[in-house]
C-alpha cells in the first residue's frame, strides 16, 4: 500500500468517526482529545453543515500529521460517551496457587498485552487509553493473516489495573476470544480466565456488581417507615381490623423488601435468563414422556429497561408475594444474570 493511499484511508476511517459524533457532544469530546488545538477548534465554523464541519476537523487532523493510533484515540473517547450501545461480557482471572502477588505496573501490562496479539496476528492493531480508577481502555481492530485491521468493528477491554476482572464488548469474531484471554491473561500476571454468566449494556453496573460496590449497608432494615393511614389508599370508613391487618401487611412487605434489596439505587441490568433442564418424573406408569431420555428444557428471560428496580417494586405493588423468589432476588450477590437449573 502506497504512503498515498495510507493517507486516504487514514482520512476517511477520521471523517467517518467524527460524523458519528453528534453535535452536542462535538467540542466536549473534541477537547476531551486534545489533539487539535483552542485556537484551531476557533477556526472552524461549527454553525455549517455537518459535512462541511467534518470535512475542516479532518484538514485540521492532517495538519497536524494525526496518524492511525490519534484516530484510534478519538474513537475510544467516542465509545466511552457511548459505551451503552454496546453490550459488555465479564471475564474473571484467577492465580495459580501459591502464586505471590506481584507488583503491578501499567506500561509494562500494555506492552505485554499488545506485543502477545502482535505475535501471534501479524494484522491487529492495539491502542490504549488511561481512565479512571486505574482503568485502561484497550481497543483492538482485529485482521487476519491476509487481511489488514478491520477499524470500523474493533473490540473494546476495559481492565481495572490489579484485580481480577476485565470487562470486553461482545465480538462477532469468537475465534479470536482465546487469543485475547491469553493476553489479558499474561499481561495481568494471572494464571486462568474464565467468562462469567452476566453480561448488560451498562458498564458501570457491572463494575458494581463484580466489585461489590453498591451499598450493601442494611442498617435501615429495622426501623419501620410509620405509614399514615392515607398513604395506603384504604376508605377511611373501613373496619379498624382491616386498616390495621392491612398495615402490618404493608410495613413488613416494605421490611422484607428493605433487607433483600436495601435501601440503594439497584445496579441497572436488563434481563435475567433461565434455563431448565429437567427429566419427567411421574408415579403413572407408561406414557411417551416417561420413555423419553432427553431432559425437558425451558427457558424464561424476564426483562427491563431496569430489571433489578422492577423486581424490587413488585411486592410493594401487590403484583407479587413477598419475598420473591431467591433466584431472582440473588442476581447482584451471585454476581450473573445468566442461570441453569437442572436436577440435583
Amino acid at each position: 500500500m502506497s504512503a498515498k493511499e495510507m493517507d486516504e484511508t487514514l482520512a476517511e476511517f477520521f471523517r467517518r468517526t467524527i460524523l458519528k459524533i453528534p453535535m452536542t457532544e462535538m467540542m466536549t469530546i473534541l477537547k476531551t482529545w486534545n489533539f487539535l488545538s483552542e485556537n484551531q477548534l476557533q477556526t472552524v465554523n461549527f454553525r455549517q453543515r455537518k459535512e462541511s464541519i467534518v470535512q475542516d476537523l479532518v484538514l485540521l487532523c492532517e495538519e497536524n500529521h494525526a496518524s492511525l493510533n490519534d484516530a484510534a484515540h478519538l474513537d475510544i473517547i467516542y465509545t466511552q460517551f457511548h459505551r451503552h450501545q454496546k453490550i459488555w461480557d465479564v471475564f474473571q482471572m484467577s492465580k495459580a496457587p501459591g502464586d505471590d502477588i506481584d507488583l503491578f505496573d501499567m506500561e509494562q501490562f500494555k506492552s505485554s498485552f499488545k506485543k502477545i496479539l502482535q505475535r501471534a496476528l501479524k494484522n491487529v492493531t492495539v491502542s490504549f487509553r488511561d481512565a479512571e480508577e486505574n482503568s485502561v481502555w484497550i481497543r483492538i481492530a482485529w485482521g487476519t493473516q491476509y487481511k489488514k485491521p478491520n477499524q470500523y468493528k474493533p473490540a473494546y477491554v476495559v481492565y481495572y489495573s490489579q484485580t481480577p476482572y476485565a470487562f470486553t464488548s461482545s465480538s462477532r469474531l469468537k475465534s479470536n476470544l482465546p487469543l485475547l484471554g491469553q493476553a489479558l491473561t499474561v499481561a495481568s500476571k494471572h494464571h486462568q480466565i474464565v467468562k462469567m454468566d452476566l453480561r448488560s449494556r451498562y458498564l458501570d453496573s457491572l463494575k458494581a456488581i463484580v466489585f461489590k460496590q453498591y451499598n450493601q449497608s442494611f442498617e435501615t432494615h429495622n426501623c419501620t417507615t410509620s405509614l399514615q393511614e392515607g398513604s395506603l389508599g384504604l376508605d377511611i370508613n373501613m373496619d379498624s381490623r382491616i386498616i390495621h391487618e392491612n398495615k402490618v401487611e404493608k410495613e413488613r412487605v416494605q421490611r422484607v423488601t428493605q433487607e433483600i434489596f436495601g435501601d440503594y439505587p439497584q445496579p441497572r441490568l436488563e434481563f435475567a435468563q433461565y434455563k431448565l433442564e429437567t427429566k419427567f418424573k411421574s408415579d403413572l406408569n407408561g406414557g411417551i414422556l416417561a420413555e423419553r431420555e432427553e431432559p425437558l428444557r425451558c427457558l424464561v428471560k424476564f426483562s427491563s429497561p431496569h430489571l433489578l428496580e422492577a423486581l424490587k417494586s413488585l411486592a410493594p405493588a401487590g403484583i407479587a408475594d413477598a419475598p420473591l423468589s431467591p433466584l431472582l432476588t440473588c442476581i447482584p450477590n451471585k454476581g450473573k444474570n445468566y442461570f441453569k437449573i437442572r436436577d440435583k
